[in-house]
């Protein structure tokens, strides 16, 4: 293992401030009236990873289930999700998102897109270049 120099850990800092940041303002471009940031993140979680159960959900989410389970009866009440029951294992019930909860997770970013698109075009074309590059190996490092 190598020790980081203090200009390394100084960037590590600036980067995790910088990132929570711009989650927190996006996150702010998100809301919706009657639907929690947790909500947002589990609809979105249906959305990406298609139906599951409830168990998965939370597990995804990093969250206990009775908070999912609570998280995913506001959507339903909302008509955002709605609950199928496996048709191999009727034991098993998995949420899946509707058209109306695409349709907000559809508006929550563009909003948050539009957002970032108003505070790019107050950047040079050099920096927005930097950003670029920057979000190339952001991306890389997540993978």
């Amino acid at each position: 293992m190598t020790v980081s120099t203090a200009s390394e850990l100084d960037l590590a800092a600036r980067l995790r401030l910088a990132v929570t940041r711009l989650a927190r303002r996006l996150r702010q471009q998100a809301e919706h009236p009657g639907v929690s940031p947790t909500q947002i993140a589990a609809l979105s979680t249906i959305e990406r990873s298609g139906p599951m159960t409830l168990g998965a959900l939370a597990t995804a989410e990093q969250v206990a289930p009775p908070t999912i389970t609570a998280a995913v009866g506001k959507l339903e009440e909302q008509g955002l999700v709605r609950r199928e029951v496996d048709a191999g294992d009727r034991r098993v019930v998995r949420v899946e998102v509707t058209r109306a909860g695409r349709k907000l997770l559809d508006s929550t970013r563009i909003r948050k897109n539009a957002y970032l698109d108003r505070r790019l075009r107050s950047l040079s074309a050099a920096d927005r270049e930097t950003l670029a590059g920057a979000a190339d190996i952001l991306e890389g490092m997540l993978e």
